[in-house]
């Protein structure tokens, strides 16, 4: 069994900011993959899937981001699932807008849910990384990541969580440089390899 775990924060307030793509991407891999109805359970929403061969638990803390291993690590002992059977999908700010990477533990980044995960059940769990780009300013970070998507980029999003959850079987099967690559190769085939496509449309965004 996994554990695919989406970050975001919880309530409408911030349903539509870049800091909660983690929770769009989950939702995109339960909407497609037809996972059963959500509950809430270990301080966040828990849902179940099949992905090809892999059953799955789906994850939404709903803690606020920065108390997010509480959520996770209450899942992970109940159905005791090991560490690197955790995957964990985010906002990252030093990947391009509609860029995706999938890496096996190594540094937070300043990402206080992955940090507060690590506190809690250790770092070695995989991380796919959903590429939001940077505001250019550390000062600016917070009120980034704390804005929605603009009109510009929502169609970006959309494809990228579709990409996410179209592959997703990947993913459940560790095949993770098999997913990474199809969700590269769907995005490009949508244009979005081309950095002047996604620089015009973040021209909108705000």
């Amino acid at each position: 069994m996994r554990l695919i775990v989406g970050l975001g924060n919880p309530g409408a307030r911030y349903a539509g900011n870049r800091h909660n793509i983690g929770f769009l991407a989950l939702d995109e891999i339960a909407r497609v993959h037809r996972a059963g109805p959500w509950r809430r359970k270990f301080q966040g929403d828990v849902s179940e899937a099949t992905l090809g061969t892999e059953r799955v638990v789906l994850l939404k803390p709903q803690t606020f981001m920065n108390e997010s291993g509480r959520s996770v690590s209450e899942a992970q002992r109940f159905y005791k699932i090991a560490l690197a059977d955790v995957i964990v999908l985010h906002d990252e700010l030093d990947l391009a807008p509609a860029k995706l990477r999938v890496k096996i533990g190594g540094g937070n980044a300043g990402h206080n849910g992955l940090r507060s995960i690590t506190a809690q059940c250790g770092n070695e769990y995989r991380r796919v990384r959903l590429g939001i780009g940077h505001p250019g300013d550390k000062a600016l970070v917070h009120a980034y990541v704390l804005n929605d998507f603009g009109k510009g980029e929502r169609a970006w999003v959309e494809d990228l969580c579709r990409a996410v959850a179209d592959h997703a079987h990947l993913l459940a099967q560790s095949e993770d440089a098999s997913f990474q690559n199809k969700v590269h190769l769907a995005m490009a085939g949508r244009g979005w390899d081309d950095v002047k496509q996604v620089n015009a449309a973040a021209t909108g965004r705000d």
